[in-house]
């Protein structure tokens, strides 16, 4: 993704020699401008995901919010353009800023909801995401404890000392943590007693066409046996049919997130 950080004059250079680079960076160049500009405008809102149990009566046990950025015209800049490029920046660090302030406004706001937000290790690091964290948590209603942090496999194992550190200070004050992507990043089995996860986040690549697919059966009732070994809550990530959930639940699955259950939605 090196083309979003080349000048105009080497874009226009590389269009000479291959009018289909040109086109892919002129297209980078130009979202990431849009990212900048977005967030200097402050055009951020949160999307929820409704994360549901897996009850005969599917009740929401939590949303996730995911953080979507708007261009001057109000449509939504595609994150799948941009996050893996800025996710480990100072940019990266400025939406991890921007996505809690966010959370933590709306569960002040709606006293009744749990939500989850993602969340790097290097912003746990961050002076001003801190900052906005533990305002945040001075509220006297308690946010805390309806606060759910999600962190991937991979980035909890990038900086894991500091993790840990984070989540130890953090479990006094009511914050739950979630390991998202479980299964399909570099978290050794053997490395789950040491942080504090209480949730974790089934990777849709396991989830997908499971009733049909008996390795993905085998692998995500292991991952659930472990989670339950481990006293974690286990959530199905990216569940897109009835026929999903309903092998999930066979499995004894806690939670299910997914299309199935809705879209992620400005309103709660």
């Amino acid at each position: 993704m090196q083309n979003a950080t080349l000048s105009r004059a080497e874009i226009d250079e590389k269009a000479l020699l291959d009018p289909l680079h040109y086109a892919m960076a002129s297209r980078d160049a130009d979202v990431m401008s849009l990212v900048r500009d977005a967030l200097a405008a402050g055009r951020a809102k949160l999307a929820f995901h409704p994360i549901v149990t897996a009850d005969a009566q599917p009740r929401i046990a939590f949303y996730e919010g995911l953080v979507r950025l708007m261009d001057d015209a109000g449509r939504i800049i595609p994150a799948a353009h941009f996050m893996p490029t800025v996710e480990e920046t100072g940019m990266g660090r400025q939406i991890d800023c921007i996505t809690l302030d966010l959370a933590l406004k709306k569960l002040k706001q709606n006293p009744g909801i749990r939500l989850s937000v993602n969340l790097s290790a290097r912003s746990i690091g961050d002076g001003e995401w801190r900052r906005i964290l533990d305002h945040g948590l001075l509220d006297r209603s308690n946010l805390g404890d309806r606060l759910i942090f999600e962190i991937s496999e991979t980035s909890a194992m990038m900086l894991h000392e500091n993790v840990i550190r984070f989540m130890a200070e953090m479990q006094p004050k009511g914050v739950a943590f979630a390991l998202d992507g479980f299964g399909a990043g570099m978290t050794a089995f053997r490395y789950l007693k040491d942080f504090f996860f209480d949730l974790v986040k089934i990777d849709k690549s396991f989830i997908k066409d499971i009733e049909n697919d008996p390795d993905n059966q085998v692998l995500t009732e292991a991952l659930i046996t472990v989670a339950h070994q481990f006293e974690m809550f286990a959530i199905a990530d990216g569940v897109e049919s009835e026929a999903e959930a309903t092998f999930l639940k066979s499995l004894g699955v806690d939670c299910l997130q997914g299309y199935h259950y809705g879209v992620p939605k400005f309103d709660l």
